[in-house]
């Protein structure tokens, strides 16, 4: 894995500080054919967080969690992103194209106008880990053509950030590393940071993206000394606006997900895979699929 020294985490750090507004704590649920999962993001408490759609943990080393695994379903109208942490898993879809996330990798795939798809875990056995994202498309590129990016563990640089902190850097920019992930809509910055005990660091973001920050690991504190939230394993915080963002583990570190999106500030209309900005469109897509157009 490429790594990429970075200057003192928390030295000379200028710009408006993110604060925690909101805690959401995620709902176990069951989705394709019968995986367990966590949902943070598109349940009753944060329905959606523009651009985001949909936040999903799984996490089980009981193979009865998750081996029946995703079969065939359809997408249309925005993106899917898999982010394993352990495990295996088989991509595959209706135009032939395959795939094999591992851990450490990463899949954005553009839904755009339609696709159908299945993800299926290559293992009966062990961890299985990871996280899976929606984010929305703006109207303009909700009938693109669909594609992959598929991004293997050893192209995702890893930033050193002082005091024994990394992240790794899935998209966007942190310090002089860049994302592998290329050409996205909402500009997304995604991070994987890890914190050992006492240690901590600063993340700068776009100013007016969209983020939160979403523990999977010990516990971290977020936001200036004198105003820090505290988040424990399973917590998601909606952060405020602001350029700068803190972090600062607990006794035992941490590690979190960190995640910013341009807000679209459309419409939403979602109904189960697809989701767009109208019902018409949204009985378009129904239809589209039932004639088996996508």
């Amino acid at each position: 894995m490429a790594s990429v020294q970075g200057a003192s985490a928390l030295g000379g750090q200028t710009g408006t500080r993110r604060v925690v507004s909101r805690t959401i704590r995620g709902r176990a649920v069951s989705d394709g054919a019968g995986v367990r999962l966590t949902r943070v993001i598109g349940g009753p408490d944060l329905p959606d967080l523009d651009p985001f759609l949909l936040l999903d943990e799984f996490r089980s080393d009981d193979p009865g969690d998750y081996l029946a695994g995703f079969p065939d379903h359809p997408h249309r109208g925005f993106e899917t992103v898999t982010y394993m942490l352990a495990g295996r898993m088989r991509h595959g879809d209706n135009k032939g194209n395959t795939g094999l996330l591992r851990a450490g990798s990463v899949q954005w795939m553009t839904a755009g106008r339609g696709i159908v798809h299945s993800e299926m875990p290559e293992q009966e056995d062990g961890l299985m880990w990871g996280f899976q994202l929606w984010v929305n498309l703006p109207l303009e590129h909700k009938m693109a053509p669909p594609r992959y990016q598929d991004i293997a563990p050893e192209r995702i640089p890893e930033v050193v950030l002082g005091g024994g902190a990394r992240a790794r850097v899935v998209a966007g920019r942190l310090r002089d590393a860049e994302g592998p992930v290329r050409g996205v809509a909402t500009e997304p910055h995604y991070f994987d940071v890890a914190l050992p005990a006492g240690s901590a660091a600063d993340v700068a973001l776009p100013r007016d993206h969209q983020a939160f920050a979403y523990v999977f690991d010990g516990e971290v504190r977020i936001g200036p000394v004198d105003s820090a939230t505290g988040l424990a394993r399973g917590e998601l915080g909606v952060l405020s606006s602001g350029e700068q963002l803190r972090l600062a583990a607990g006794a035992n570190g941490g590690r979190l997900l960190v995640v910013a999106g341009r807000p679209l500030g459309e419409p939403i209309v979602r109904y189960g895979p697809f989701v767009m900005n109208t019902r018409d469109q949204i009985h378009e897509a129904i239809e589209d699929f039932s004639q088996g157009r996508f």
